[in-house]
């Protein structure tokens, strides 16, 4: 938990197969927000496929690397600490 009561969550998963709804090989979840409150969210749950979070819209992502995710998520959330 950040100082400011915010939590910052990252889950990556190496799956043994790559599927045609997880063509990458990956699953992810990527939580910014507070205890009960999502902020910025990305994942690939099951049947939604790739997609992001902002606050209370959700929005289809595409997906072209770890690198390119991390820092999607990462601008994100510091654009967002900016509105807190």
């Amino acid at each position: 938990m950040l100082a400011s009561g915010h939590i910052i969550q990252i889950r990556i998963w190496r799956l043994p197969l790559s599927t045609e709804e997880r063509p990458h090989g990956l699953k992810y979840s990527l939580f910014y927000g507070r205890p009960g409150e999502r902020i910025v969210g990305y994942d690939n749950e099951a049947g939604k496929g790739d997609h992001r979070h902002l606050r209370n819209l959700e929005t289809p992502y595409k997906f072209t690397s770890m690198e390119r995710l991390m820092a999607d998520f990462m601008a994100d959330v510091m654009r967002e600490q900016g509105n807190d």
